[in-house]
Order: structure tokens, then sequence, then C-alpha cells
């Protein structure tokens, strides 16, 4: 059911500090700050031959983000995300087979439906699919 790794994404405390390491330190291509109010983040993406590094920031007092790095100072891997064909067949499986989806089926930060699975159905890793 899954397809490629799309992105692993990464909370950052500093957006502008992970910008550069990833830019000047690793070489890599680095787009523009996105703020995803739905989601309550600020988002970067870095360009890889095979997939991309989705750097997460707080937006806003009330971001997931925000509790993230409270307990992760340093930052972080937050979530995986696989690409599925379906999102609406993927949650049915998904449902079906006793994993726990959480919310509702919202619009990512590429414009496209994304859903999220609960860590704990997945060994311990916060799982994100995306329709392509």
């Amino acid at each position: 059911m899954i397809g490629n790794l799309n992105h692993v994404a990464i909370a950052v405390p500093d957006l502008a500090a992970a910008v550069k390491t990833y830019r000047d330190t690793l070489g890599a291509e680095v787009g523009t700050p996105q703020d995803e109010p739905d989601h309550g983040v600020t988002v970067v993406f870095v360009t890889l031959p095979n997939t991309k590094i989705e750097l997460l920031h707080p937006l806003g007092e009330n971001s997931p983000i925000a509790g993230f790095l409270a307990k992760n100072p340093a930052g972080g891997i937050h979530h995986i995300c696989f690409e599925v064909a379906d999102i609406e067949a993927a949650r049915d499986k998904m449902l079906a087979g006793g994993a726990r989806v959480l919310g509702d089926i919202k619009t990512g930060a590429h414009g496209k439906p994304v859903l999220f699975l609960h860590p704990k159905d997945f060994t311990g890793t916060l799982v994100e699919l995306e329709q392509i």
C-alpha cells in the first residue's frame, strides 16, 4: 500500500540555523520558509536526490511542534511521510487493521491530502501518509 518515502520531518528550535546547516554545511538545495497555519508550523523543505527533509518550526503557541521541542529542546526527528495513491482507502485500511488515525484528512504543505497515524501503532514513530 505505501509508496515512496516522501520526507523525514525534523523539528528544529532555530529554523534559520537549521537552514544554514543544510544549505551551507551540507550543500543541499533548501527552499523558502512556508507557514502552515492549519498545522501550526513553519516548514522548509530540503530537496535531496531521492527524498526530502522537512524542517519544522513552531508557528504560534499552540503548535504541536512547540510541545515536541519542550520535550526535545535540541530538536529531532518528528515523523516520516510515505506516499499513498488514495488517502481515503489508506485511512480505511489503517482503521480496519486497528491503527489509530490522528484527526481528519487535511491538506499538507505540498497542497495534497495528508493524515497522521499514532506512533504507538508504528514502533514509536509518528507516520504521515500523503496522497500523490
